[in-house]
């Protein structure tokens, strides 16, 4: 009887458990391969060291990526619309702690990735070392 318990309260802790991140697929944004490095220490992302900035890096992902001061660490989010084709906007705009699409005028917080329409912010891994952060996928 005991072995039946703990099979079976392993079996709810393994389907249970997930890797607590949302799904990036999106058939609007295609999956370029993202791995570089900002210096916050340079003045271009020095705002990066303040909590509630972004800046833009252009020439990564499919429009620049975003990179965003939580507080409680860093988001990095595509800036292209993710609920339009590639090719019908230009890089979203930040607007304080929102980012901005150039066609629709949807906001997508920065917290989250999260806007009104079907599919949030692409977003991509960060780590942190020092006053370097790392984008990758």
């Amino acid at each position: 009887m005991k072995k039946t318990y703990l099979f079976l309260l392993l079996a709810v802790t393994f389907f249970s458990c997930g890797d607590g991140e949302r799904s990036n697929n999106n058939p609007n944004i295609p999956n370029y391969t993202v791995n570089f490095s900002v210096d916050m220490n340079l003045p271009t992302y020095s705002n990066l060291k303040f909590v509630s900035n972004a800046v833009i890096v252009p020439n990564y992902g499919a429009k620049g990526i975003i990179i965003f001061n939580t507080g409680s660490g860093y988001n990095a989010f595509d800036a292209a619309c993710p609920n339009q084709s590639l090719n019908s906007c230009v890089a979203m705009t930040i607007n304080g702690i929102n980012a901005v699409c150039s066609c629709d005028k949807e906001e997508y917080s920065l917290f989250t990735g999260l806007g009104k329409k079907e599919y949030p912010l692409k977003q991509y891994r960060v780590s942190v070392n020092g006053t370097l952060i790392n984008v990758y996928n």
